[in-house]
């Protein structure tokens, strides 16, 4: 489930990519996480690193449901390529059978 929630999230900034594209927002990797937890109450609940060497997070706030998804790249420079809200933290371990 867990390389699903990647591939969602891969597909969700696939979608919005276009978009972000035009006006991208990037800053350093560090300073996203300080806003993203000051602001949002936002902290990283999983990642995955992209065959580009970039790595993909997704950061979410159980106690307000908003999420942030964010590219880095190995110089520490991260672009937000989607946010939105309602996230839900759905726990299953890596191999388990799909039903």
């Amino acid at each position: 489930m867990f390389s699903k929630s990647i591939a969602v999230g891969v597909l969700a900034g696939v979608l919005v990519c276009g978009a972000a594209a035009a006006n991208p927002m990037c800053n350093d990797r560090t300073k996203f996480l300080d806003h993203l937890s000051a602001k949002y109450e936002e902290a990283p609940v999983s990642m995955g690193l992209a065959s580009n060497g970039t790595v993909l997070e997704v950061l979410a706030s159980e106690k307000t449901g908003s999420w942030t998804i964010i590219i880095t790249n190995p110089t520490g420079q991260a672009c937000v390529i989607a946010t939105g809200d309602s996230w839900e933290n759905i726990t299953v371990a890596l191999g388990e059978p799909k039903v």
